[in-house]
């Protein structure tokens, strides 16, 4: 293992790295967040909402964090990765007390503190990330036994999150862990027999989900129940952790005619039609027909489909710019995390380009109907303060371990 240090510990800072800053990824960070400011106010204009200059706010406030999280050697998370996990599942768990947590359509996730919002399973991402890493650093991976003894260890740990996420409940959160979790455990030269085991568990997993869902879908028809007012009268007869709301997604990317059309269903089918009527050049800034018209529905528009209004604005030429944006960003972090000194900066690096990267397959994924809806927002573009925060300090630590790479006398 090598765990080196700085060469002055006696401060996490160091000014001689100074002027070794990667801009490739600050001016990807900064394009996304131009797009972001500008269509988040072309989706809320219809309503005059203020939601750009919120975002822009926290934009500031989140480059602050990054150009800070930047100067400090990334090494320094790693003494302190045990703590910052369990501090951050405090949050996790005080927002299933009810009281603590706020409820909004049905799902507990939001701790209010005055006129804030903070969402805690966008910390638990960066918890997840540092106690994987940090685990995998002080093991030994090398027999059976060693590997069994990690495999424990990290299931615990990143299984409790994801467990307190499930019941809030925040699939969406809790699904974009495992990616980041299994490239971490697959840079560490883990067992191949392990990935295989891996990938037949989710196999069986997934053939179990399709086999409830297929089951709920007979049993509403067979009692006259409606998908639309479901009411989760299924969920109280099945073992599978899944809510009704959660198949009825599932049955509307299946057959979104049959499923409710015009309630679950809505979303996507307007999203399709933003992105296909967008053409090459699309409608123009502010100009885009399904969100001003309110048929892409005002809730969404801003955050989860917000890919959908830049592919009607702006067209094929403005969604390719946004995904040079993003491949430039991944490529450079899969860059970093070859460049870095030791396996802990090469697993940080790691972790966090694959859990963008998921996050940037799953949304756009999800507004040109390739995966079932999820509400996984998109990186720097999708409103929302404290997973822009997230994003910062994430992509803070790439940056360290690109600042970093090198010891120096």
């Amino acid at each position: 293992m090598n765990l080196r240090l700085p060469v002055d510990s006696t401060s996490v800072f160091n000014t001689t790295t100074r002027e070794r800053w990667d801009p490739w990824t600050p001016i990807a960070m900064a394009g996304l967040g131009a797009f972001g400011i500008a269509f988040i106010y072309s989706a809320q204009l219809p309503v005059l909402g203020r939601g750009w200059i919120v975002q822009s706010l926290w934009l500031l406030i989140g480059a602050a964090v990054y150009v800070t999280v930047s100067l400090i050697d990334y090494q320094f998370w790693l003494g302190v990765a045990h703590w910052f996990y369990a501090l951050c599942l405090v949050p996790l768990v005080l927002v299933l007390v009810p009281g603590i947590g706020t409820e909004v359509y049905g799902s507990q996730r939001w701790i209010h503190i005055g006129i804030l919002s903070f969402q805690p399973s966008e910390t638990a991402m960066v918890a997840v990330l540092l106690i994987t890493a940090s685990l995998l650093v002080r093991s030994e991976i090398g027999t059976v036994s060693q590997s069994l003894g990690v495999l424990g260890k990290l299931a615990l740990a990143v299984g409790t999150p994801m467990l307190l996420i499930l019941l809030q409940p925040d699939l969406k959160s809790a699904i974009v862990l495992p990616p980041m979790v299994f490239s971490m455990l697959y840079v560490s030269r883990l067992s191949g027999r392990f990935f295989a085991g891996a990938l037949a568990a989710f196999l069986l997993v997934t053939g179990l989900v399709a086999w409830d869902t297929l089951r709920y879908m007979d049993f509403m028809e067979s009692n006259g129940y409606s998908f639309q007012n479901d009411r989760g009268l299924y969920e109280k007869h099945s073992w599978v952790p899944l809510h009704d709301y959660q198949r009825n997604r599932i049955l509307s990317f299946v057959d979104p005619d049959k499923i409710d059309p015009m309630g679950i269903g809505w979303n996507q089918r307007q999203s399709l039609i933003s992105v296909g009527s967008g053409g090459l050049a699309g409608k123009g800034w502010k100009e885009g027909t399904q969100a001003r018209l309110g048929y892409l529905p005002r809730s969404v528009a801003h955050n989860d489909f917000i890919f959908s209004v830049i592919a009607e604005e702006k067209g094929f030429l403005g969604s390719i710019t946004v995904l040079s944006l993003f491949g430039l960003m991944l490529f450079n972090g899969i860059r970093i995390a070859g460049l870095a000194r030791d396996r802990f900066g090469t697993l940080l690096a790691l972790g966090v380009t694959v859990l963008f990267m998921v996050h940037v397959f799953v949304n756009i994924a999800m507004t040109i109907g390739l995966v079932p809806i999820t509400g996984i927002p998109l990186p720097f573009i999708s409103y929302g303060g404290s997973f822009v925060l997230s994003c910062c300090l994430l992509q803070g630590l790439v940056q360290s371990v690109y600042r970093f790479r090198k010891d120096f006398a």
